[in-house]
């Protein structure tokens, strides 16, 4: 019988008797077993440092320390340490004794036990192990660094020569390891190790099966090639296969000098260990990988559009290349679909004036300015959700505008659906686009009513609310007075992935073609560039309620800031005036001007702001100026109008634009004799606003 097994099945406990003056140490049979001594050596007695032949070498100076105190203190002597085991283990034992004294002080005997405590000092080390692992694996660092603080963390955990994980090519039958942890004198494998040249164990590893031998010179897979293992330091090892998807790809092996037994608690633990190793490695090799594919994909976006581009950095980060695949594949089918629309129509119109068939003319004109008028509400939804549109704030009486929308509301919604308004009193105003809010409380209502298929209660609600620190950061906002804006419904409700991804560009619950994922996308758009937040409260059914928050505004409403503008025909416009034009796109420009020379005025053009102010340095008196707020070169369309307005105090500005920063327009209203048209309008739209603004 081995003496390894001879250990484990006598008692755990023995016990010894120090003859200090003597120095010969009698012990029982136990004792001796456990500390490689002879039994009938030691029950005849033998020198203290026979028995210290198998402790650990880092162990031994400790306790010779300890037993010197001991002598020297009369303290009791306890300690914890390790004896080298003919199994290759070493296997922690506990100590206590006390020195006796004769009349003259001196230490005379010092009797004592042993504990054989091997399996609860492991399991201690190897919790502890873990706890430090996770944190390490859960730490900064990339997933070379992950993977050498496992293997150095298993090495010195079983004081083995060599520890090393690395990614199989199962191919090649070939493990790369770029960072193993080595114990002194010990040399790491190559980089790259074909499995074939050092046994055949290869077959285990491809089913998922662990490969411990305690000694290659006796394992049938190893024994042929016991001799080239030895030069490694691996006459002994652990090869820890993972396996995803019934394939080996990764290893976490464990190499040892001299022969070893492998205990059934020590590959368990190697093989959890090299589960949490994988997860941690490829988790954080798809991390950077994500951000890398992120970083290129925010290049491209960046060159195609700045408009996408500034949407897509305003993501969140946790939903953010999700997100923009959305987006961009969203925005390609809507798009794709109105300019087919589009270039279909002008195409048919083309081959019906080659057949001299003008009287189709109309329906393929009124079929591509419906696409192209689709195409502008999409475009206006991603800018609202970009939080880039054009807005005109103005200090807005909510109440009042709720109580103007109800009847819209309530003809869009149906009469299946009861509208219920809940204003309260002493409503603070907010400065806020009201044409804007106005179509997202419509949108609001539109989605209560999509959730309440049999009908229900749409409930509209105001309240004033002072956000303390606790209750601001719960919604994302600064601390100080807000209103809210409070849509109830009582249908089906919200589950939380549907409400984590609502304000997700192009994500919709409705079924293909009936939405288009944008509504409350933009409405949080809106809400954050009005410097307010938007918020959703949902149980799956008991109904949803949308919040909008806005900020106080310090001032009284304007009594017509929430009133829509009349859309009657301004009288003509009498007299010719001189009209500057400033517009990069040329296409843009003519038609223009070309709608300027049918109403009879003179016309100036220019390509970019530098232009146009050397025509307004030659004397020209221009009583209008036309620009488009973002030009080529170093002056915006805002820049050039200041700069007009120096030479030509009286001049009229009508700015034009397709996406304006607040900071371009200004925060605030335009000045009186200025307005803004945005891009893409149609001719009837700036032909009335210039007899508008010429007439004012």
């Amino acid at each position: 019988m081995p003496e390894s097994t001879k250990i484990a099945e006598t008692s755990s406990v023995g016990s010894w008797d120090w003859d200090v003056v003597a120095d010969r140490v009698t012990a029982d049979a136990d004792f001796a077993r456990l500390y490689g001594v002879d039994p009938e050596e030691a029950q005849q007695g033998a020198a203290l440092a026979r028995f210290f032949t198998r402790m650990h070498p880092d162990d031994a100076p400790r306790v010779q320390a300890e037993i010197a105190e001991a002598l020297a203190s009369g303290e009791p002597f306890e300690s914890e340490y390790r004896l080298q085991q003919p199994d290759g283990r070493a296997r922690w034992v506990a100590a206590r004794g006390r020195v006796s004294y004769d009349e003259a002080g001196r230490a005379v005997r010092f009797p004592g036990i042993s504990f054989d405590i091997d399996a609860r000092k492991s399991a201690e080390l190897r919790l502890q192990a873990l706890v430090r692992l996770n944190d390490r694996l859960r730490g900064a660092g990339d997933p070379e660094d992950l993977a050498f603080a496992t293997v150095e963390t298993l090495g010195r955990l079983f004081d083995v020569s060599r520890c090393g994980y690395g990614t199989i090519d199962r191919e090649a039958e070939t493990i790369v390891t770029t960072r193993p942890w080595c114990a002194p004198g010990i040399d790491p494998l190559p980089e790259i190790l074909h499995f074939r040249d050092y046994g055949s164990y290869i077959e285990d590893l491809k089913r998922g099966e662990t490969v411990a031998i305690g000694d290659v010179h006796h394992d049938p897979r190893t024994a042929s090639t016991a001799e080239g293992l030895k030069s490694l330091a691996a006459l002994s090892f652990i090869n820890m296969p993972v396996t995803e998807q019934g394939g080996f790809v990764a290893l976490l092996y464990l190499n040892n000098a001299q022969p070893r037994a492998w205990q059934p608690e020590e590959i368990a633990f190697v093989r959890d260990v090299a589960e949490r190793t994988r997860d941690a490695v490829e988790r954080r090799r798809a991390e950077q990988a994500l951000a890398a594919l992120t970083a290129s994909l925010e290049e491209q976006v960046e060159e195609r559009t700045r408009a996408l581009m500034t949407a897509e950095a305003h993501l969140r980060q946790a939903q953010k290349m999700e997100a923009v695949g959305q987006l961009t594949g969203g925005l390609a089918h809507d798009f794709n679909n109105m300019l087919t629309g589009i270039s279909g129509a002008i195409e048919m119109m083309q081959v019906r004036v080659r057949q001299g068939r003008f009287d189709e003319l109309d329906r393929y004109a009124n079929a591509a300015q419906g696409a192209a008028r689709r195409a502008a509400a999409l475009t206006h939804r991603l800018l609202a959700f970009s939080r880039r549109q054009t807005l005109d704030p103005k200090p807005t009486d909510i109440n009042r505008l709720i109580d103007g929308l109800r009847e819209l509301i309530q003809r869009t919604v149906g009469p299946n659906v009861s509208i219920e308004t809940v204003g309260a009193g002493g409503l603070w105003p907010a400065m806020v686009d009201p044409n804007q809010l106005e179509n997202a409380l419509l949108n609001l209502c539109i989605n209560a009513r999509d959730a309440m298929p049999d009908g229900g209660r749409i409930t509209i609600e105001t309240a004033n609310r002072w956000l303390d620190d606790r209750a601001a950061r719960e919604r994302d906002l600064e601390p100080g007075q807000y209103l809210s804006l409070c849509v109830t419904d009582t249908g089906t409700g919200m589950t939380p992935e549907v409400q984590a991804r609502a304000f997700d560009p192009f994500y919709t619950t409705k079924p293909m073609g009936e939405g288009t994922g944008l509504g409350l996308s933009m409405i949080y758009g809106f809400a954050r560039q009005s410097g307010g937040q938007v918020r959703i409260y949902s149980e799956v059914g008991q109904g949803t309620t949308m919040c909008i928050y806005l900020p106080r505004h310090y001032g009284d409403a304007d009594p017509h800031g929430d009133t829509a503008v009349s859309s009657a025909m301004p009288a003509v416009t009498e007299g010719r005036h001189t009209v500057l034009v400033v517009d990069d796109e040329p296409t843009i420009r003519m038609l223009v001007v070309e709608i300027l020379r049918e109403m009879g005025h003179n016309v100036l053009e220019a390509g970019d702001g530098a232009t146009a102010l050397r025509l307004l340095g030659t004397g020209a008196q221009v009583d209008l100026l036309i620009t488009d707020v973002g030009l080529p070169g170093h002056m915006n369309g805002r820049q050039v109008a200041d700069a007009a307005l120096t030479l030509l105090p009286a001049l009229k500005v009508l700015f034009i634009t397709g996406y304006a920063e607040n900071a371009v327009i200004g925060n605030g209203p335009l000045g009186a004799n200025m307005a803004l048209l945005t891009k893409p309008f149609a001719m009837d739209v700036i032909t009335d606003r210039i007899h508008t603004i010429l007439d004012s």
